[in-house]
């Protein structure tokens, strides 16, 4: 199956590169702070889904409420241990296969784009050596609403002028492959719970299938 499209729209964790680890070692090391239970089966349940609405679910399991300010300050806490973590990063947690994947792909002329809900995204990419890459990035920082909404996608979309129709989104979780979905996109899922989901147009077997069906 061939998808002719303009632009191609990747979700940055779990897809460009890897960083599951070190959010569950952030959350985990809060939820252990708070006296609240949490394991890999939870952090699970937080992959696409912003900071506050994670947030939202380790709390679920909370012996007590907690207030909008404090909700904020823990919030900020995970993200400063996050960030720590992440300054572990570097440019060879970047795969070849992504890599070489990435420069054929704008050698076809394709738009390369992120569409993340993470507000750290410029920040992994820098550590990457992907910050000056992509043609644009539409973060966390750019949107109100998260994954399933299709919005980050469509602003994605919109800063570098292509229609959602000519649009592809590679995507690890569920949640963003309704995104891409609900967005007028095709939805290419790449391993994670997008995989065989149901709601994807096409399933890649890795990430340089993207240079069979593109």
């Amino acid at each position: 199956m061939k998808f002719e499209k303009k632009a191609v729209i990747f979700d940055l964790d779990g897809v460009i590169c890897f960083t599951d680890r070190y959010h569950y070692l952030a959350w985990k090391a809060l939820a252990d702070r708070l006296g609240i239970y949490f394991d890999e089966k939870i952090n699970n349940r937080l992959r696409g889904v912003s900071r506050m609405a994670s947030l939202e679910i380790i709390l679920e399991r909370a012996d007590r409420e907690y207030s909008e300010e404090e909700k904020i300050a823990f919030a900020t806490e995970k993200n400063d241990l996050y960030r720590d973590l992440l300054k572990n990063m570097s440019p060879s947690d970047l795969t070849d296969e992504v890599k070489d994947t990435l420069n054929e792909l704008r050698r076809r002329g394709y738009l390369l784009t992120i569409g993340s809900s993470s507000k750290n995204t410029k920040f992994i990419l820098e550590r990457i050596g992907l910050r000056d890459f992509f043609d644009a990035i539409a973060d966390g920082t750019d949107i109100t609403n998260s994954k399933p909404d299709p919005e980050v996608f469509l602003k994605s979309a919109a800063k570098v002028g292509v229609d959602p129709a000519d649009c592809a989104v590679v995507e690890d979780a569920k949640a963003g492959i309704q995104a891409a979905k609900a967005g007028g996109m095709t939805a290419l899922a790449l391993h994670g719970d997008a995989e065989n989901c149901g709601e994807e147009d096409y399933n890649l077997v890795d990430f340089a299938d993207l240079l069979n069906i593109l």
